[in-house]
């Protein structure tokens, strides 16, 4: 059995999708944001970052956005409450609170074990790998849906996951599938 406490996960990047519940006028809203690009011509919102919490921000003229970049859900709920604060002061009226929706969170990680790529491309199902193309085994997991990229240093990156949970449980996952094929006899710790 695969000892999940030595497996190690970090949050890389979370993505998210906000609705603000007003309508914004992008050409007020850019004199108020440091660190800001707008060219409608280009791209029919605003790019803002900002540095506290560390994050970028696509602000649209409907009151969505887009927020990139952050660490922690934390971050996410920082960055949209400092910038609902900005725009208060220039007359935003909020019809709520803003929803805010996780739409993807990417971890690195370890496994703390070196694989035959070869070996778990065969064995695995819901798997591509094609070394000339990328150097990782691509393994989809259904549910949770995410999606594990596996390196033969044991390496991980897992995208797709809307939770740490989720994140968690598509790793349990692959490692039952490494576990059930006997790509895990030589675990070492």
């Amino acid at each position: 059995m695969v000892d999940m406490s030595k497996v190690k996960l970090r949050i890389e990047n979370i993505v998210a999708s906000v609705d603000l519940f007003t309508s914004l006028d992008l050409e007020k809203v850019i004199e108020i944001c440091p660190n800001s690009k707008y060219n409608p011509e280009e791209f029919p919102g605003i790019i803002c970052r900002f540095d506290e919490p560390k994050v970028a921000l696509l602000v649209f003229s409907s009151g969505k956005l887009v927020v990139t970049g952050a660490k922690s859900v934390e971050d996410i709920e920082g960055a949209v409450s400092k910038l609902v604060g900005m725009l208060s002061k220039i007359g935003a009226k909020f019809q709520r609170a803003p929803q805010i929706d996780i739409q993807n969170m990417v971890f690195s990680g370890d496994i703390g074990m070196e694989f035959n790529l070869d070996a778990v491309a065969l064995a695995l199902p819901n798997c591509e790998y094609e070394p000339e193309q990328f150097p990782g085994v691509i393994y989809r997991v259904k549910d949770p849906r995410a999606v594990i990229l596996l390196f033969s240093s044991g390496k991980i990156v897992c995208s797709g996951a809307k939770s740490e949970h989720d994140a968690w449980e598509a790793v349990k996952k692959l490692l039952h599938e490494l576990e059930k094929y006997g790509l895990t006899e030589s675990w070492e710790f």
